[in-house]
């Protein structure tokens, strides 16, 4: 295969999150064959308006070092950033798009490369979760630039194609994470986190808005037999209260919140503990968490919505549930544990690591620009 000068553009170190994570994982796994630029931001957000207690992470970058070139509010680094891409000179550039107020840079990086420069735009997510007047024509203006995406889900595929009927599209499975270690004793996690060691255990894990229905879950915890213990790890991006009183009501009050977020090397022992992870979303396009939670072999409960029941195949690695449907939600909960599923679905799980592999997935990704760009 020819060795290609590739530059991406994306959140990276020292930026938080799964997208990051998804493409330092990513990059490292192109640099095996390929020449990789990483470009990130100098700040993502105002820090007036990142809901979270911080952007950034505090441990060490070990992974892909990225050059911070563009700040998201402010226009005049636009234009230097664009330069510093085109002097990269990429046979391919990969741009990450998840945000609507990406569009005018991610436009004009475009825009500055040469015709001969082959442009890919991941789309992680083209319709945001909270839903704003400009969305629309921001798309519009990001897709106008690109006509080659990588996505993530069919419901992404379908979003782009409703503004973008022409538009050329490779659909990859996410590829499961292996970059957070290798599972621990059950037994041990527990008690490093301190919960009750002979309960069965349920893992609601990720950043915490309104869309990714928490309240739906303690809802529907509350209506379960004192058997079940809830572990919910997750900085809350907002207001607490609504959470706090729904635990505080609870009947079942066997519920451990640890409102933070986690570093990487502490993500094996929440998902060690657990049984089943939860995915109550009242939307979604994918979700990181799949990927780490079968990367451990924890089967997951999900709502049926967006793309998020593309990664679960239902009642083989996991069950799929109506969203905001509190009583389902209960009823799967119970039948898998009743049923003996835990078993079955783990088993499942370990017969599937192997296709959803990053190393499937970059020579999917580079198959998709050498043949179809």
């Amino acid at each position: 295969m020819k060795k290609l000068r590739i530059s991406i553009f994306s959140a990276f170190h020292p930026f938080r999150g799964g997208i990051a994570q998804f493409n330092e994982r990513l990059a490292k796994e192109l640099e095996k064959e390929h020449s990789v630029n990483a470009f990130t931001f100098k700040k993502q957000y105002p820090d007036f308006l990142f809901p979270g207690t911080s952007q950034y992470v505090t441990t060490e970058n070990k992974g892909i070092h990225a050059e911070r070139i563009v700040s998201t509010f402010n226009p005049f680094t636009y234009f230097s950033a664009a330069k510093k891409i085109k002097q990269s000179q990429p046979e391919v550039f990969i741009l990450n798009y998840w945000m609507t107020f990406f569009s005018v840079f991610s436009a004009l990086f475009a825009k500055v490369l040469p015709r001969k420069t082959k442009k890919i735009a991941l789309v992680h997510n083209l319709i945001p979760h909270e839903k704003r007047f400009f969305d629309a024509a921001l798309n519009r203006l990001f897709l106008s630039q690109y006509t080659h995406f990588i996505v993530l889900s069919k419901a992404v595929e379908q979003a782009i194609l409703s503004i973008q009927p022409t538009a050329k599209i490779k659909h990859i499975q996410h590829p499961w994470y292996d970059h957070f270690g290798e599972k621990i004793d059950k037994q041990v996690a527990k008690e490093q986190l301190g919960v009750a060691l002979d309960k069965k255990t349920l893992l609601f894990f990720g950043l915490i808005r309104d869309y990714k229905g928490l309240d739906v879950l303690l809802k529907s915890f509350n209506q379960l037999s004192d058997e079940y213990q809830l572990i919910i790890v997750g900085e809350v991006y907002g207001k607490t209260d609504k959470y706090d009183q729904l635990i505080l009501k609870s009947a079942n009050s066997s519920i451990y919140f640890f409102n933070q977020y986690i570093p990487d090397d502490e993500v094996t022992k929440y998902f060690s503990a657990t049984d089943i992870c939860i995915l109550p979303y009242k939307t979604a396009t994918q979700s990181g968490i799949t990927a780490t939670s079968f990367h451990f072999e924890v089967p997951i409960i999900a709502s049926n919505v967006g793309g998020l029941a593309e990664a679960i195949e239902n009642e083989k690695t996991g069950i799929i549930v109506p969203p905001n449907d509190e009583k389902a939600l209960v009823l799967a909960i119970e039948d898998v544990f009743t049923k003996g599923k835990v078993e079955i679905f783990q088993e499942n799980i370990r017969d599937e690591k192997s296709k959803n592999s990053w190393g499937n997935f970059s020579k999917e990704l580079i198959n998709f620009v050498l043949n179809e760009c």
